[in-house]
């Protein structure tokens, strides 16, 4: 099942984005900065456990937004849990009104399927680079961005 976190979802979802960030495929996050965020995030939920999320969190007053924190436990990838968690975040970004979704990622395959484009990340506003600081990668990002123009 689909559907937006809530504060008791939020160690859960610290525990699974950690799985990831460990092997540098995301970046990390606090259990701090997940509660600060909770309402960015969406969940799928099997028996009672979170098998993957994904966060929609708005930049800004220019109407972008970015998706991260796209995860899904291994054994229930490939199975569109990773296709259903973008399009609830694109439908909410739809709803907010928001005109442009980014991602970082190394999967930019999957999110061209959505329609998301190669850019640079040079027309990505400054103020994402705030957050970036805190991977381990940075300055020597290798992930790829890419945009949907909503």
């Amino acid at each position: 099942m689909i559907r937006k976190a809530t504060l008791n979802d939020a160690t859960q979802i610290y525990e699974l984005v950690t799985i990831f960030a460990k092997k540098n495929l995301v970046m990390p996050r606090s259990l701090n900065e997940i509660y600060e965020n909770i309402r960015d995030y969406w969940i799928f939920e099997e028996n009672n456990k979170i098998i993957g999320c994904c966060g929609l969190h708005i930049i800004g007053w220019e109407g972008l937004a970015e998706l991260k924190s796209l995860v899904v436990v291994k054994n229930r990838q490939k199975k569109g849990i990773g296709t259903r968690l973008v399009n609830a975040c694109l439908e909410e970004a739809k709803r907010l009104k928001v005109k442009r979704v980014f991602a970082l990622t190394y999967i930019s395959g999957f999110f061209r399927r959505f329609g998301f484009k190669k850019i640079s990340k040079k027309h990505l506003p400054h103020k994402i680079w705030a957050e970036c600081c805190r991977c381990p990668k940075f300055p020597n990002c290798d992930e790829e961005a890419v945009a949907l123009k909503i």
